[in-house]
C-alpha cells in the first residue's frame, strides 16, 4: 500500500525516533509498504518519520544511482545490488575529509542542495529478522544511509545548510509546508488533518 509522505513542516519529522523491538505491530507489513511508497515516488531511501512514524527505522535502495556514469570503478556494481532495511540504527563512526553532493528529499519536494558529509560510516543496526550486523559503507551508500540516518535523528538536509542557503530557500520550505507544490506522489502537509 502507498502512504503519503509527510512533508517539511510536520513536527514528526523534527522528533527523535523511538527503538522498536522485533514485536512491533505489522513490521514486515510497514517495510513492504514503505519500500512501496519509496518506490512510487522514485526514492533511493525513505525514512518512517517521513510516513509519520517516529520510530527508528529505514530502507534504502540505492540501485537508481547505478546507471550514472560518473561512478568510480565498481561502484555501479556495489550500487546496483545495495537494498537494506535498517532497524534501531547507530552510526559508530564517520570519517574521511567532507566532500559536497547534491541532496534532495521526497518530504521537501523540489529543493536540492549541496551537503558536505564525510565519506566513510562505520554503523550498527538490526535488519528486517532483527539480526544485528555492524557494517562500514563508503561513497554513495554512506552518504544515502547518513541521509536517512538523519531522518531518525529528527535532523533534516535542510538543517546542514549555511544560513545564507536557507534564507534562500525559506520561501520555497515554506509553500511546501502549506501545500503549494505539485507533486505527483502522495502527499501529508503538516495543515492538513489526519485522516483516521
Amino acid at each position: 500500500m502507498i502512504l503519503p509522505i509527510v512533508a517539511y513542516g510536520d513536527p514528526v519529522l523534527k522528533k527523535e525516533g523511538t527503538e522498536i523491538s522485533k514485536d512491533y505491530p505489522n513490521l514486515n507489513e510497514l517495510i513492504e509498504n514503505m519500500f512501496e511508497t519509496m518506490y512510487n515516488a522514485m526514492g533511493v531511501g525513505l525514512a518512517a518519520p517521513q510516513i509519520g512514524l517516529p520510530i527508528r527505522l529505514f530502507l534504502v535502495d540505492t540501485s537508481p544511482f547505478a546507471e550514472d556514469e560518473d561512478l568510480a570503478d565498481g561502484e555501479g556494481d556495489a550500487l546496483k545490488d545495495f537494498k537494506r532495511v535498517f532497524i534501531n540504527a547507530t552510526i559508530l563512526e564517520e570519517e574521511g575529509d567532507e566532500w559536497a553532493f547534491n541532496e534532495g528529499c521526497l518530504s521537501i519536494p523540489d529543493v536540492r542542495e549541496d551537503v558536505f558529509r564525510q565519506p566513510k560510516i562505520t554503523i550498527e543496526y538490526f535488519d528486517e529478522n532483527f539480526k544485528k550486523h555492524t557494517e562500514s559503507y563508503s561513497g554513495l551508500i554512506a552518504r544515502v544511509i547518513q541521509h536517512e540516518y538523519d531522518h531518525i535523528e529528527g535532523v533534516l538536509f535542510t538543517d546542514k545548510l549555511s544560513s545564507f542557503k536557507k534564507r534562500l530557500i525559506k520561501g520555497k520550505l515554506l509553500n511546501i509546508s502549506k501545500g503549494k507544490i505539485n507533486v505527483d506522489y502522495k502527499m501529508r502537509f503538516p495543515n492538513q488533518k489526519k485522516k483516521r
